[in-house]
């Protein structure tokens, strides 16, 4: 029996010596989703064991990837019902670093609060804009003070070390058992399928794998009729599908846009490589921020 125990110690061990931790940087507190979706990612790989670094802001979390201060990030780029996260897309642009990766993770809001209370009790509830957008159908019928904050978690967080009575949070469910809050109602957003896409951020590329991939990439056409058309043309005799488009203000001159292009594929891929370098001779700015495998979740 002690020798059987033993076996299982030194498994264990041997185990335990193989993985090695990475820390990953997202924003808000823990509980978030954020916080959710790195154990998601990173927790599937045998080897490593993730380390989720709280960050108050998307562009602190950039920042840390691009200052070797942690080794990735995790930062949302789209909800399914309130669209894209602007401000991830512009820091796309303005740092140097890699998409290496993405996670579709589920969000399902809750409605925390101090324990004891009641929903009759709360006047005021509290999150991050997003959340608080995705709540909008039950959050009007509750008939309360809505405020904006930084973060989901954060705001759970904030209720419990303020001792706030009257005002109840959106978060996740494991930010009430991190903040030993309650719940007063789960799955309270207004589409019920809702997710949101996560990617990856390194300062180093990935190498191509076999299986579905997806290529990310930032560019800016001639202020021109028929520029924006002629460059998914390209796509389009490439047979290359175009998962999204996105345009952004491009901060150099009024009514100027940059566009953020997902294609199916990865860029050592023939038909990727030959389109991408038909993009590079027709756009002032042609940017791959990264290929990656193309999350099925």
């Amino acid at each position: 029996m002690v020798q059987s125990t033993n076996q299982e110690l030194d498994n264990t061990t041997s185990k335990n010596s193989s993985q090695s931790s990475t820390t990953v940087a997202f924003q808000g507190e823990r509980g978030a989703f954020g916080d959710e979706a790195v154990m998601s990612y990173f927790g599937r790989n045998a080897t490593l064991t993730p380390e989720p670094a709280p960050y108050r802001t998307f562009a602190d979390v950039f920042r840390a990837v691009a200052s070797g201060e942690v080794e990735y990030g995790l930062v949302p780029v789209e909800n399914s019902q309130a669209g894209s996260i602007n401000d991830v897309y512009d820091l796309l642009r303005q740092h140097d670093l890699f998409v290496t990766g993405e996670i579709g993770h589920p969000v399902n809001h809750c409605l925390l609060c101090l324990p004891g209370q009641k929903l009759s009790d709360i006047k005021r509830v509290i999150s991050h804009p997003q959340a608080l957008a995705q709540s909008d159908v039950y959050l009007r019928d509750l008939n309360v003070e809505i405020v904006a904050t930084y973060d989901t978690a954060g705001s759970a967080k904030m209720i419990r070390e303020e001792n706030l009575e009257g005002v109840a949070a959106v978060a996740a469910v494991g930010a009430a058992d991190l903040y030993q809050l309650e719940i007063l109602a789960r799955g309270i957003q207004t589409i019920k399928d809702n997710f949101t896409r996560f990617i990856v951020l390194s300062r180093t590329s990935v190498p191509h794998h076999e299986g579905p991939a997806k290529t990310m990439l930032v560019m800016a056409t001639a202020h021109q009729p028929g520029s924006l058309y002629q460059c998914l043309g390209f796509l389009a005799a490439s047979k290359i599908n175009l998962l999204k488009l996105e345009s952004r203000p491009s901060r150099q001159r009024p009514w100027e846009y940059v566009f953020y292009l997902d294609l199916e594929g990865h860029r050592d891929e023939p038909a990727v490589r030959t389109a991408l370098a038909h993009l590079a001779e027709h756009t002032t700015f042609c940017k791959v921020l990264g290929s990656f495998a193309r999350s099925i979740g």
